[in-house]
């Protein structure tokens, strides 16, 4: 069994006597890894490691040097990726092909791709008149924001981690990261890589527990944290934003989402069964652009609830490494007696289930795991609260419309606003509707399609900032304007 522990000055610390919890696999509920806990002494060294590799080594290089180090990290990450995968795979039970296509590729490139975004960086210039006729210049210049405190989640949680980050070191912060207690181990592993490229002491730090009374409440809470960015939970980030304001510090939030796919009856309809079955269950529905909210036209509804029905019975539950298997558990128990009770809300509310709502039969050696179905209502009122909040797993309700005017209205009436998904092949309806549904992200005829130079994030409950390629300087650098009396 591994002992992970906190990463504090480029050094892996841990008092012998002090806190502890256990991980356990997802897959089978077995304890495999102890984790030292972080108090507020260790929260406390973290950030003071960040204060001084800020003002130090890390602060005295140049963009050139940064970019280089940055580049030999994700070279470094490429080098140990099957580690990472492993990791990953403990932590999350996820299949080996979600890692070794996304989570993990996506991971190394975020640290490529935010040095090559500060590189070419421009900032703004103006010339300006004066009384005296001999004008002035003004230019802007661009300066690190501090000690970043990265609060990341558990359900991309290496992808998640770096992308905020690679950032954050590409701007010249220095950071200190708590990752959920649920995945520890890739950040924990990231400090290997670090030590081994050269990246200076206390530019990255990790420090491991919970929420309250814990590392993220000490992390959050400490004065000398320059800003917070943070993705989860709408609620956990309520807390946060009360934390920062506290000395003003400046926030990003990803939050959550109750997202809404819209088909069209003149959709390429296996294209559209596809991208919802995609949308709706990959990671095991634990993913935060995933489409809870199904609408359809009315004239295939029944063959698009159908078909999805079909896939959706299709999938095939085992180990991450079952080259079979397309699907995992979930994260924990806790979390899957969250889905189930929503499972039993749905069914209390009146929905009609079209596949799942329990709990599947599993190999003896897999019963301890938190397996769940993939599950499909239909027939509920939209008041109903498996309709409006966010259920985090591997679940959808499917819905029928008839015009353009009432989906949008549909898609709009929610708290959150983070993304949804257009499926139509009459791309002016598409141009048109993107432009009235309340999201920060939507896909027309495609669902999860980044290119990470684009602007990522949502409104309403669902976020605060944007962050993505230029979008992620605004946040992780302070705009300084020069003005030049010439």
């Amino acid at each position: 069994m591994r002992t992970i522990q906190n990463f504090i000055d480029g050094a892996f610390t841990g008092d012998p006597d002090g806190k502890t919890f256990t991980k356990r696999s997802p897959v089978t509920g077995q304890v495999i890894a102890t984790v030292t806990e972080a108090g507020a002494a260790e929260v406390d060294a973290a950030v003071s490691a960040a204060r001084r590799a800020l003002k130090g080594d890390w602060g005295k290089l140049t963009t050139d040097q940064r970019v280089d180090l940055l580049h030999a990290l994700a070279d470094g990450i490429t080098q140990r990726f099957e580690d990472f995968v492993e990791a990953e795979m403990a932590d999350t039970g996820q299949p080996r092909h979600v890692m070794t296509h996304a989570f993990i590729p996506r991971g190394a490139a975020n640290f490529k791709v935010f040095a090559d975004t500060v590189k070419t960086a421009a900032t703004e210039a103006f010339e300006m008149v004066t009384p005296d006729g001999a004008g002035a210049l003004n230019y802007a210049i661009r300066r690190p924001k501090g000690v970043i405190g990265v609060i990341a989640p558990w359900n991309a949680p290496f992808l998640l981690m770096t992308w905020k980050v690679g950032p954050a070191l590409a701007c010249g912060n220095t950071v200190v990261v708590k990752p959920s207690e649920e995945t520890p181990q890739t950040t924990t592993l990231l400090g290997e890589v670090m030590n081994a490229v050269g990246i200076p002491k206390g530019v990255f730090n990790v420090v491991h527990g919970f929420g309250p009374d814990s590392a993220g409440a000490f992390l959050t809470q400490h004065p000398d944290v320059d800003a917070i960015t943070f993705t989860g939970e709408t609620l956990t980030g309520t807390a946060i934003m009360k934390a920062a304001a506290e000395g003003v510090r400046d926030v990003s939030f990803e939050m959550g989402g109750k997202n809404a796919g819209i088909v069209f009856a003149d959709c390429d309809l296996d294209a559209a069964v596809d991208g919802i079955f995609r949308s709706a269950f990959l990671n095991t529905g634990q993913v935060c652009l995933g489409t809870e909210r199904v609408y359809v036209e009315r004239p295939i509804f029944e063959a698009f609830t159908n078909r999805l029905k079909t896939k959706a019975e299709s999938v095939s539950l085992g180990r991450p490494d079952d080259p079979k298997a397309d699907y995992g558990p979930l994260i924990s128990l806790d979390h899957r007696e969250k889905v189930l009770s929503y499972y039993k809300l749905a069914v209390e509310e009146g929905a009609t289930v079209v596949t799942g709502g329990g709990v599947p039969d599993m190999p003896e050696d897999l019963a301890g795991g938190n397996w769940i179905q993939p599950t499909i209502w239909t027939g509920l009122p939209d008041h109903a609260r498996v309709v409006r909040e966010e259920i985090f797993g591997p679940c959808c309700h499917i819905r029928p419309f008839d015009g353009e005017e009432e989906v949008v209205a549909l898609a709009n009436d929610t708290d959150y606003g983070l993304s949804t998904s257009l499926w139509t092949r009459d791309l002016s309806r598409a141009h048109r509707l993107a432009g009235e549904i309340e999201v920060g992200i939507t896909w027309v005829n495609s669902w999860f399609l980044r290119d990470l130079r684009t602007a990522f994030g949502g409104s309403k409950q669902s976020g605060i900032g944007r962050e993505g390629g230029a979008h992620s300087l605004e946040f992780y650098t302070e705009t300084r304007n020069v003005c030049v009396k010439l």
